[in-house]
């Protein structure tokens, strides 16, 4: 029986098509190259061998968009005749789960899968970038620490060490995952979700100078035109810069790097930037148009609502209300599935503030938002992410005279970053405000 790196069975494999295999996992665990050519490769090579089709369609699964999802589900309808042995069995119960748009229960499988398989690299990585989707923060960080023992000596151990990293950093173990994440790039520099893990860290605690010579120190080493996290890294320089009261160089970055984007994943960055450079009162004139219409191909208002949201930001900032309408009406319509659940709890009532706001309706915006704004263990993506649904409700509350719940929003966000331009800024309107009544 062939086996992949991790000493994993590879049914149907050539000695050509494992490399391959091999290769095109290293580049999706790296976020590097082109993983999806490679497994199409592979495939020609070995067609009977299913585990490089599931491969493939976790590579168009969890880019949540429109047109991917359509490539995932053909995927997996071609290779419905070929036998699943134990790995592949494990693999098509997450996958069949997350096309159903049962996220939860595909976390839940790979899981158990990873149990059984705790060295099968683009499992665990499946399993991880959904936690992430789901903004499962424990699990995000369990999944790995359970797998990471068995990794010892093992192909890869140095890029499960950075998924690991980033669970850390989203359950605040900051010091834990800093260690982490320097030494998985320590290990292989290319690995850039350890590489962004450090940023994240540096971002929560309030070390925007510390980020940014992070990022900056290691461009080369994430700002290769194949990487897909090129943009995401980019973003998180920005933040950088919007935190050391520089945010004409974050604009810098949307007009240059950032605004080049073209995944789902880099247009979220786009939408959410630009919205804080709005928030912050920037001139960001006819930025929003192009991008909201970059979107419409992309957000469909029943795959992935996070997107949605984004989608939504940028509609409204380029005036597009219509679109927002049209995009509400369709998540409207979700039904059936866990998602369409999150759709209704918590993505309307977040693309319902958002317009409010944009509206000036700041009491019904801060109404939605904070009901809303919880969104762990549905879906939303990291805390650094997620701050945009805060920023919004806190200026809704202190534009709309809302003292009591801007009070206490504001000694919220300065007991996380108590040095942040930001929120100094936050307090400093609070004040005059008490001074004024």
């Amino acid at each position: 029986m062939i086996t992949d790196s991790q000493s994993n069975a590879l049914a149907g494999a050539t000695p050509a098509a494992r490399d391959l295999f091999d290769a095109a996992c290293e580049a999706f665990a790296t976020y590097s190259g082109d993983p999806v050519s490679l497994l199409d490769a592979a495939a020609a090579e070995a067609p009977d061998c299913l585990m490089i089709h599931l491969a493939r369609a976790w590579c168009f699964t969890l880019a949540t968009e429109p047109e991917a999802a359509a490539a995932a589900r053909a995927s997996l309808v071609e290779v419905a005749h070929l036998a699943a042995d134990d790995r592949t069995a494990g693999h098509l119960a997450g996958l069949r789960a997350a096309r159903a748009g049962n996220w939860t229960e595909a976390a839940r499988a790979m899981e158990h899968h990873s149990l059984r398989f705790p060295r099968d690299l683009i499992a665990l990585q499946a399993g991880h970038l959904i936690d992430f989707l789901r903004a499962d923060a424990r699990t995000l960080r369990d999944r790995i620490a359970r797998a990471l023992p068995q990794w010892d000596g093992v192909p890869g151990q140095s890029l499960v060490l950075g998924m690991h990293a980033f669970g850390l950093e989203e359950t605040g173990s900051y010091a834990r995952a800093e260690a982490a994440g320097r030494a998985a790039v320590e290990a292989d520099p290319r690995d850039c979700w350890a590489h962004h893990a450090v940023a994240h860290v540096m971002e929560m605690e309030g070390r925007p100078a510390d980020g940014l010579a992070w990022i900056t120190g290691r461009e080369a080493h994430w700002s290769s035109e194949s990487n897909f996290l090129k943009v995401h890294n980019w973003w998180h320089r920005a933040l950088c810069h919007i935190e050391l009261g520089e945010p004409q160089a974050a604009l810098a970055l949307y007009d240059g790097p950032i605004r080049e984007g073209a995944a789902a994943m880099d247009l979220v960055d786009a939408s959410a930037l630009l919205w804080r450079l709005d928030l912050m009162g920037m001139d960001v004139c006819d930025r929003f148009e192009a991008l909201s219409a970059r979107w419409d191909a992309l957000s469909d208002g029943r795959l992935y609502p996070f997107n949605d949201l984004h989608a939504a930001m940028a509609h409204l900032g380029a005036g597009r209300e219509d679109e927002v309408d049209r995009l509400l009406a369709r998540m409207a319509g979700a039904d059936g599935n866990e998602t369409a659940d999150w759709v209704h709890r918590i993505g309307r009532p977040l693309v319902e503030g958002f317009r409010a706001f944009r509206r000036g309706d700041l009491g019904r915006a801060a109404d939605r938002l904070w009901s809303a704004r919880h969104i762990v263990n549905a879906f939303g993506g990291s805390h650094a992410q997620r701050d945009v649904i805060d920023w919004t409700l806190t200026e809704a509350a202190l534009r709309g005279g809302q003292s009591g719940m801007a009070e206490a929003l504001v000694a919220e966000r300065q007991a996380l970053r108590p040095h942040s331009p930001v929120n100094l800024a936050f307090r400093d309107r609070l004040n005059q405000k008490r001074v004024a009544a």
